[in-house]
């Protein structure tokens, strides 16, 4: 039965793909149709001239406002690292009347966000002045327009309003509109940051105690694994801080922080390297910069385990709900070996059949992304419609019984770490010539089942969780540590007997007396 329900989930994905594929594409009316929804009185458009390139709206009595794009004006990079193409369309008191997103190339927009949800955000913007300030989220602030966010896009929709704002900005000191001169570097702009200052900067101060937090959780596993050897000798404290570590990975860097990594990551890289590469396409959010930073360095220290075993949020919340089954006593279920050993190829067949859509371009292997059931389960915390959040329900499922199903066989990131992990400069994890030969003993305890039958550790599969260190140092466990145990113990005991038979018995006493028993009795 289990069997059936693992291999079901191609068929549901295939299906959730095919649900996506027709809401990736924008389709927006004409430019007239759109300019006569927000000046009705129009009676004709200008071509785009000047610099900024802008088109003027004519009505009976003269010019009813502007229209312009906002990646003509500033052309801000957003996480795909190309700017969001924004429509706005303003009057000659610079009020807002409308804003219409025309193209993207955004992953969490292409798939994730409804039309429904990019039209509630955007609708906020019509009657907002170019003199007021723009801030996204929170609670509302005297002097400022707030917005609601979209759940999980945060760092894009912060892009979409720096664009509209700043291109508004400078539209409005080119073609003469009321502005506040004591509005320069906080005007409309202002929540945003200043004109003259990288969105990244403003994001960065804003999001400072996260930072901090972030990094000294970074600290600590850094402590954690180089002081590995003293931590595995005592267990039951590195149970407690690896089970912490792993709630503050799902609360805080996952649902809170909203910084699980992604194969989408990667392929933003890969694009960005094809194109024009800039880091502020990189460090518009801070907590995946250094997520991103660390897991680069993990990745020549210790390899892939790092991270997959301690940094990612959806890897840590199958685990924690892995260790809850196993207290309740849930039966867990393993494949074959020879299964196993041919599933583990099959996220690198995912890897490989993304990566080259990826190539005919993000939207077209957006849709497929949904493979990694991230966004659902972390980035909008279950909140999505049902055909989501029943793959993302089924792998939790899964992993009831088997611990990291889909980090073992279907994670498309995980697959793309094992290849840099590959250059690791060290092995720390220790192993012993009895290893395998014949002692079987880290092979079967160990869970996501990295160790081979011959007793080597597979570092493309471990997730560094320390369990065979664990063992490595356990004199009651380990077959060569306990021999060696017993042998001192044998040693440090008494030797009785022997000295009983020893010529003139002059030893006798303190032989019978060491037994309890006294000298009239020898």
């Amino acid at each position: 039965m289990i069997q059936r329900r693992f291999f079901g989930l191609p068929a549901l994905l295939l299906w959730l793909v095919s649900t996506l594929a027709a809401a990736a594409h924008i389709e927006a009316p004409p430019l007239e149709v759109l300019v006569r929804d927000y000046f009705p009185e129009a009676r004709e458009i200008t071509a785009f001239d000047g610099h900024p390139p802008v088109a003027t709206v004519l009505g009976p009595r003269g010019v009813l406002g502007f229209v312009f794009h906002t990646d003509e004006v500033v052309p801000i990079p957003a996480y795909s690292g190309k700017p969001i193409r924004t429509l706005v369309a303003v009057d000659t008191e610079g009020t807002i009347r409308g804003v219409r997103i025309l193209a993207h190339e955004e992953p969490i927009l292409l798939a994730g966000v409804t039309d429904a949800d990019l039209e509630r955000f955007i609708a906020q913007y019509p009657g907002i002045n170019v003199r007021q300030r723009i801030k996204i989220g929170g609670a509302p602030r005297e002097g400022y327009a707030t917005l609601d966010a979209i759940s999980g896009a945060t760092i894009t929709m912060m892009v979409l309003n720096a664009s509209i704002s700043r291109s508004l900005q400078e539209v409005a000191r080119a073609r003469g509109l009321p502005l506040d001169d004591a509005d320069r570097a906080a005007g409309a702009a202002g929540a945003e940051g200043a004109l003259d200052r990288p969105l990244w900067h403003h994001v960065w101060r804003q999001r400072y105690p996260e930072i901090v937090l972030l990094a000294a959780a970074l600290l600590l596993l850094t402590i954690i694994l180089l002081f590995q050897d003293p931590m595995v000798r005592t267990p039951h404290q590195l149970a407690w801080l690896r089970n912490g570590f792993l709630v503050f990975t799902v609360g805080f860097i996952g649902w809170y922080g909203l910084a699980q990594l992604s194969i989408v990551n990667v392929f933003t890289f890969l694009d960005a390297l094809v194109h024009d590469f800039s880091w502020e396409t990189f460090l518009l959010d801070p907590l995946v910069f250094l997520l991103w930073g660390y897991v680069a360095v993990s990745l020549l220290l210790w390899g892939r385990g790092v991270y997959c075993g301690w940094l990612c949020p959806f890897g840590a919340l199958q685990e924690l709900i892995n260790k809850l089954a196993r207290r309740l006593g849930v039966r867990q279920f393993e494949l074959p070996q020879m299964l196993h050993e041919r599933l583990l190829a099959l996220k690198y067949v995912i890897l490989l059949g993304l990566l080259g859509l990826f190539l005919q371009g993000m939207a077209t292997v957006a849709p497929l992304l949904e493979v990694e059931p991230f966004k659902t389960a972390i980035a909008l915390r279950f909140q999505r419609e049902w055909p989501y959040l029943l793959y993302a329900l089924a792998l939790l499922g899964i992993g009831v019984v088997n611990r990291k199903f889909f980090c073992r066989y279907l994670c498309p990131l995980g697959a793309a770490l094992t290849y840099p992990g590959r250059f690791r400069i060290f092995d720390w994890l220790r192993r012993r010539r009895e290893c395998g030969h014949p002692c079987q003993i880290c092979a079967r305890e160990c869970e996501v089942r990295a160790i081979t039958p011959t007793g080597e550790i597979n570092v493309n599969e471990c997730h560094y969780c320390l369990d065979c260190q664990v063992t490595y140092w356990n004199d009651h466990k380990c077959p060569p540590l306990v021999e060696r145990r017993r042998r001192r113990e044998r040693h440090s005991r008494p030797q009785r007997g022997a000295q009983q038979e020893a010529p003139g018995g002059g030893n006798t006493k303190a032989v019978d007396l060491h037994q309890g028993t006294g000298p009239e009795k020898a």
